[in-house]
Parts: structure tokens; sequence; C-alpha cells
């Protein structure tokens, strides 16, 4: 009606944090081989380098090491948390891109990764999902215990009005039935994922020079989907298993990650009750995480189901491109977009190709740049990305 007033998001908390540290916390111990096993079979990558010891021992790591896309679990917050400064009254938060630069330096068993964390700035923009809708940026660095520097991330969260979500409905439940398979489809779906596990299993890269525009990597599925699949996907990231880490805020700094976000009472952090009962602080029973496996939760801020986890989208792009990439292989940097959550009863596609070869890179090296997308069973794009990727030459 053109008497209605216009819908407004007050983002008056947030602007006093662009450009500011932010986030002060960090694990209590050290990664180990359990914690990267636990990681690549919730994120469903059976590269047997991250979880067969034999394996690993006979490979040039000598042992177990961790996939690129685990650095995010060694971080608090999924690495999402300081694109998420300040207080947005009504709002929820889902995830909406993830950019990397890799330094070179692979997390290790017995390692321990540090992080300081920016938070960026943020834009509004108008969108069919929610009308005014934040798109918010934040950085994080993360060294080790000797510090060296290992990647950086620049993760973007979309801050949106929960009402108005709800009144347009794009995601209604509805339109989200989860799919029932047939044992038939379910088949199928099982042996595109058991061709894909073998199609390099070895670990062999493909040589710089062979690698030509155009070359499609082998299809890969992850799914179907479930609450099973999210819960254990949650718990996947260390942050999200008890007692894991602590605020780390320097005397006398303010750290709004203790703040009040706006979100709805059911979807936010209790940090005094967690003193006590620790359900009520790790997000997957009580909290932010909790929609993604509580249908109702999720339908009340707009989701309409159950649906999956931005982080773990972007650790099936790094996994799907660093499987074909090999022990040689090597991912510099790394951009995703997400256009749509993976929702409960769904399974994911990747398909990825090469679209360019590059003889001398900004990181010194050659480098062949893969693009991914993801679909549902429908066709519906949930995610697009590219990524620069080292070859032996």
């Amino acid at each position: 009606m053109a008497d209605q007033e216009p819908v407004v998001m007050d983002t008056s908390d947030v602007d006093k944090w662009v450009g500011k540290p932010v986030i002060f916390a960090e694990m209590w111990d050290p990664c180990n081989a359990t914690d990267i096993r636990r990681w690549v079979q919730a994120l469903d990558y059976p590269n047997p380098i991250h979880w067969d010891e034999e394996f690993a021992r006979g490979s040039k790591f000598g042992g177990i090491v961790a996939p690129q896309s685990f650095t995010v679990a060694m971080d608090y917050g999924h690495g999402c948390h300081p694109a998420c400064v300040g207080k947005v009254p009504g709002t929820h938060l889902i995830f909406a891109g993830e950019e990397w630069w890799f330094y070179g330096t692979p997390v290790r068993p017995g390692d321990k990764l540090v992080q300081d964390r920016r938070f960026d700035g943020y834009s509004v923009t108008d969108t069919a999902f929610a009308g005014p809708t934040m798109f918010a940026r934040g950085d994080t660095v993360h060294r080790n215990q000797n510090g060296t520097l290992i990647a950086k991330e620049r993760a973007t969260a979309i801050r949106y009005l929960v009402e108005e979500a709800n009144k347009r409905g794009v995601y209604g439940r509805d339109k989200r039935s989860p799919k029932t398979w047939t044992k038939e489809e379910l088949a199928e779906v099982h042996k595109l994922r058991h061709e894909w596990i073998l199609s390099n299993r070895e670990g062999k890269s493909p040589r710089f020079a062979d690698v030509k525009v155009g070359d499609k990597l082998p299809r890969r599925v992850i799914g179907p989907h479930s609450v099973v699949s999210f819960a254990n996907e949650c718990r996947a990231h260390r942050q999200n298993i008890w007692g894991t880490w602590r605020w780390n805020a320097p005397e006398g700094v303010h750290d709004p990650a203790r703040e009040d976000a706006g979100f709805g009472a059911d979807m936010s952090y209790d940090h005094e009750a967690r003193k006590i009962d620790p359900r009520m602080g790790d997000g997957l029973y009580h909290g932010p995480s909790s929609g993604h496996i509580n249908a109702e939760k999720a339908e009340n801020v707009g989701m309409g189901g159950a649906y999956g986890y931005g982080a773990s989208m972007n650790a099936w792009h790094l996994d799907t491109i660093a499987f074909w990439a090999g022990h040689e292989g090597y991912i510099w940097h790394s951009k995703t977009q997400f256009r749509s959550p993976a929702f409960e009863g769904d399974v994911t596609y990747v398909d990825a190709e090469v679209i360019e070869k590059l003889d001398m890179s900004p990181f010194g090296m050659p480098v062949v740049r893969v693009q991914t997308v993801m679909t549902t069973q429908h066709g519906e794009q949930i995610l697009k990305g590219t990524a620069q990727v080292e070859l032996p030459y």
C-alpha cells in the first residue's frame, strides 16, 4: 500500500565498529588427529591423507594432515563472527560467502592457531528475501604457535529482518518440504559418490602443462542432507565442543561478541547460563545454530525448515578442488558466493571446470583457475566459486 511506512533497518550500533579489531576468543588446546578426522567425516570428504594413518604415513606428508578447509574449524564462530558485530534489532544471520588466502603451511596435529579479527564494514541492499538487508564483512588472520602465517579469511554475512523475511516467505515451508528419496534414486546418488571417491583416492596431481581450459573435474554429490548431517557438521567445528575456547580480550578492551546482536531470545547464546549448563552456549541446543536442526526455529526466522551451514558449503568447494589437485596441488586463493543454503532432504551436486591458466600468478608460480557451481537435485544453484590452484609444473 502507498501509505505504508518503509521498512527500516537500524544499523546505528554497528557503525562504531567499522575498521576496528573485534572478537577476542581462542581455543584452549592444539588440534589433534581426531579433530581432523571428525571434520572430514562430517564434511563427507574421505580423502585418506586426512583420516587413514597408514595411508598418510606412506604419503609425502608422513602422517595425518588437515585439509585446507579445516582452518575454519580452528577458529571461533565458523569464520563468520567478525562479520556479525553490533546490535541490529529484530534480525537473524546467514552466511553469504567467503574469500580465503592461504600461505603454504598446512595445519597438522599438534598445531594451535591464534587469530586477529577485524570488522571491515557493511552495505545495506534491498532484497526480495527480506527488504533492507545488511551485507557485512569481517576479516580473520590465522597464525600458528610459531607465528607462521597460515591463512586469511574475509567472511560476508547477511543480517536480515526476521519479520520481513517471514512476510515475504521466500523460503516458506510450503516451498521447502524435505524430499523423500526412493531406493533407486539413493542408489544413483551413492554410485556417483563412490565414483568420485575413486577418481583420485591415490592423490595423483595433474601436471600444469597437461591441464586445458574447459577440463571438467569429476562430478561430486553430497547428501541427502539431514538433521543428523547438519548436527555432525556443527559439532565438527571445535568451537562447538563444550569448553574448548575462552574469551581473551586484553584488559580494558570491549569485546562486542559478548553483546546482544538483536537476535530473538531463542536464537541467542546465554553466556551466564552456560557457566552451569554448557548447552546454553553451544549454539546447537540453544543459540543461533539451533535453527539448522530445529525446523520450527528455522521457520520462525524465515528459513522454512532445517538448513545447512555456509561454512560447510565453502569446505565442499575447497575439498572438491583439493581432491582433484592431489598431494602436490595447493589452493592459494578461493572465493565463493552463497546463493541459498542446502536444505534438509536435498542433495548437492558439485560441478567444476578449469576456466583459466596463468603462467605467472600473483603467488609467484603458474596456477589454474577452477570454477565450481553447486546445484540441488532440481538444478537450483546454491553456490558459485573460484579457486587458484598450484599444480606440479
